[in-house]
């Protein structure tokens, strides 16, 4: 995209936009490792710190479920090799619980989103050994499933949103696969509305890591910002990539706002999003929204504590 909002058209047929969360919720981070929370209203202003809940870590991820409660799962504490399974679910006043003792393999750098209208699933990540192909599933009441065995390629640090009303994708990520040195990836994962990961679906768009996702207009997603290696030269990029409401990945859009990469993304307003936070050149607070036909804005002055790998979701 250019500077400023322009106009895209990416749909097509599906099932028909539904009205989601009103706010949202950034919360927890890698650097500096914090369980603060910030809310976003349902025009988008994000709040001042809140004081966190639970066990201080990041690199984990966060969804929906209920129809109107989030849950963040999973992460990486202060130390090297953390690989956590805790959980902390998220009322529908955007209260973060307590921490709920761990469901699955601990891991960090994994994805989640919501499926079915009332249901999540957390997939893929890294843990001991390596990166993983596993998915857990969350119940309409915050409960967490065992590890259930994923289809395709395994991977770490990918992005996640919800499509089509009911249904979820996982996009992006790298491996270590088959060489040892990481692949940037731009598969893609379609989750249908029972939770059911599908297999590999050729990638669009420039491959990259530790982006953003979430979902826009009531029916479609966005991938956006990130870290690629496409050229040799690893960098940080400000590209997104739109799901069309049948879960179709876009080819790159120009990006809009500072490239950065470990960053977090979330609805709100029923029908829009916001990216925020992550690393530029340095450790950031800022924001971007996405209206409800998927443009994203210029930055935003940020609010809140700078930081790397949150985790969002929306709620209420």
């Amino acid at each position: 995209m250019s500077f400023g909002y322009q106009v895209l058209g990416f749909g097509g047929s599906g099932t028909a936009a539904s009205t989601g969360n009103d706010n949202g919720i950034f919360g927890y981070a890698y650097e500096p490792n914090t369980a603060v929370t910030n809310l976003v209203t349902n025009v988008g202003v994000v709040g001042t710190d809140v004081t966190g809940v639970g066990t201080t870590r990041g690199m984990g991820a966060a969804c929906e479920y209920g129809g109107d409660k989030g849950i963040f799962g999973y992460g990486n504490s202060a130390s090297a090799g953390s690989y956590l399974s805790m959980t902390n679910l998220v009322t529908n006043a955007g209260v973060v619980g307590t921490d709920v003792s761990g469901v699955g393999t601990g891991r960090h750098s994994l994805g989640a989103c919501d499926y079915g209208g009332d249901k999540g699933v957390f997939a893929f990540g890294y843990g001991s050994g390596g990166a993983k192909g596993m998915s857990n599933l969350v119940t309409n009441v915050g409960v967490v499933g065992t590890d259930v065995t994923a289809t395709g390629t395994i991977r770490e640090a990918c992005a996640a949103c919800e499509y089509g009303g009911d249904k979820g994708i996982f996009g992006f990520g790298h491996n270590n696969l088959p060489s040892g040195s990481p692949n940037y990836l731009n598969m893609t994962t379609l989750v249908s509305n029972t939770g059911v990961l599908g297999s590999d679906v050729t990638g669009v768009g420039t491959v990259k890591k530790i982006l953003g996702g979430c979902s826009y207009g009531g029916d479609k997603g966005i991938f956006g910002y990130g870290y690629s290696d496409s050229t040799g030269s690893p960098t940080n990029v400000s590209t997104t990539n739109l799901i069309s409401n049948t879960g179709v990945c876009s080819a790159d859009v120009t990006g809009v706002g500072t490239a950065r990469r470990e960053l977090a993304a979330c609805e709100y307003g029923g029908d829009k999003g916001i990216f925020g936070y992550g690393m530029s050149g340095s450790l950031t607070n800022i924001t971007n929204l996405v209206t409800n036909v998927g443009v994203v804005g210029t930055d935003v002055t940020g609010v809140g504590t700078s930081r790397r790998d949150p985790m969002a979701c929306s709620y209420n």
